[in-house]
């Protein structure tokens, strides 16, 4: 049975392209790149290389790139040293933030005499503008962490009207772009951002390697401390063959951005579309047909006698989804994001995320899966 993988959200299947890339410098560029001689002067010239061509991407300087392990250390990064930098006493976020940035804030707040501000949501998820606004007002020089597209449900901020809010209250902006990067144009000058933080599996490039991009207004210290590296901004020898797999996901992205996007987005629509028609009750989670990712589909299901075996049923059958974040996988409270938006627990909800190997034949069969699953189920409460 050929599997359906529907939780690119998580992770994506690692381009072949990118992979041989790592390959070659696995083979042919062995050199510590903090070495002097001729093996690590080649390695150092080819993270710079990686560097300067990640800043074109985004339009920065490359000394405002710094390699991380993902982005979970670029989230850590950003919060703990501004606050720690800046002495700063207040943080507005949101409730439905990724536990990176959410888990950082409470353990800081712990330590620290800091305020914790949570802006206002819309009824669909959205972060209230106007809120916002009257938070930065009553707290100049905060942070502001507030993620560019939620993972879950897929709504997606309006940062550049957020960086203006930002830069007219005097405060820090960090927004964790980890589901956008490589998949939305990302020009940091226009977002008037502090702070960004990349994955690279999220774009089909390896796992462990990601970047934090620092604006140069923003002077913070080392998160990760030890050697020079990093312009003695991170310690520890560089991932070099993650950073190549890295860049090379990212120019491949790029490349072909609007292509698949088109593609991807298709299948989004074509998704809620079968659904609609073919499972009644169906209800999505967030602003599915508005402003949100068109790699994400969160979806809640009437409820049934699978409700809670739902994901399981479908792994069985050979498709792969998830219920929310992978990173909280196996917590007992469910998604926070769902929660947060007071969504009914009765419902099984189920995230669909896409990418550019997906195919509508794919959606056609899960359709069909789902069909009869349900059928099933409906048969079996009539006959109880």
């Amino acid at each position: 049975m050929e599997r359906i993988y529907f939780d690119n959200a998580a992770t994506t299947p690692l381009d072949k392209d990118v992979a041989d890339a790592m390959y070659q410098v696995m083979i042919h560029e062995f050199g510590n790149p903090s070495s002097t001689h001729a093996e690590g002067r080649n390695v150092r010239t080819i993270i710079e290389e990686c560097r300067r061509t990640i800043a074109k991407l985004i339009n920065c300087s490359p000394g405002e790139v710094f390699f991380t392990s993902g982005g979970t250390e670029a989230d850590n990064m950003a919060i703990k040293q501004t606050v720690k930098a800046y002495q700063i006493k207040n943080i507005i976020t949101s409730s439905i933030e990724h536990h990176a940035v959410l888990h950082t804030i409470e353990e800081i707040a712990k330590q620290k005499y800091i305020q914790v501000h949570l802006v206002k949501l819309t009824e669909n998820g959205h972060v209230n503008y106007e809120d916002l606004e009257l938070l930065l007002q009553n707290n100049p020089k905060a942070l502001v962490s507030l993620m560019h597209a939620n993972n879950e449900i897929g709504n997606l901020l309006d940062a550049e009207l957020v960086g203006n809010l930002c830069e007219k209250y005097n405060a820090f902006f960090h927004s964790d772009t980890v589901q956008t990067i490589g998949h939305y144009p990302i020009d940091v000058q226009k977002l008037k951002v502090n702070f960004i933080a990349c994955a690279a599996h999220k774009f089909h490039g390896p796992k462990g390697v990601g970047f934090i991009y620092i604006s140069s207004n923003a002077k913070i210290h080392p998160f990760v401390t030890g050697g020079s590296q990093e312009r003695n901004m991170r310690g520890g020898t560089e991932n070099v063959y993650g950073i190549v797999g890295l860049t090379k996901a990212l120019v491949k992205a790029y490349s072909n951005l609007y292509q698949e996007m088109e593609h991807i987005s298709s299948l989004k629509k074509y998704m809620i579309e079968q659904l609609k028609s073919n499972v009644e009750g169906i209800t999505f989670n967030g602003d599915a047909e508005g402003n949100s990712l068109y790699t994400v589909l969160n979806t809640s299901f009437p409820p049934s006698s699978i409700s809670e075996m739902l994901l399981f049923k479908l792994d069985i059958a050979g498709v792969s989804v998830s219920g929310g974040s992978a990173c909280s996988s196996g917590s007992e409270v469910g998604s926070h994001v769902l929660n947060a938006l007071k969504t009914d627990r009765n419902r099984a909800a189920v995230r669909f995320s896409f990418a550019k190997q997906n195919t509508k034949l794919e959606v056609d069969t899960v359709i069909n899966i789902l069909v009869k699953m349900f059928e099933k189920s409906n048969s079996l409460s009539k006959n109880s």
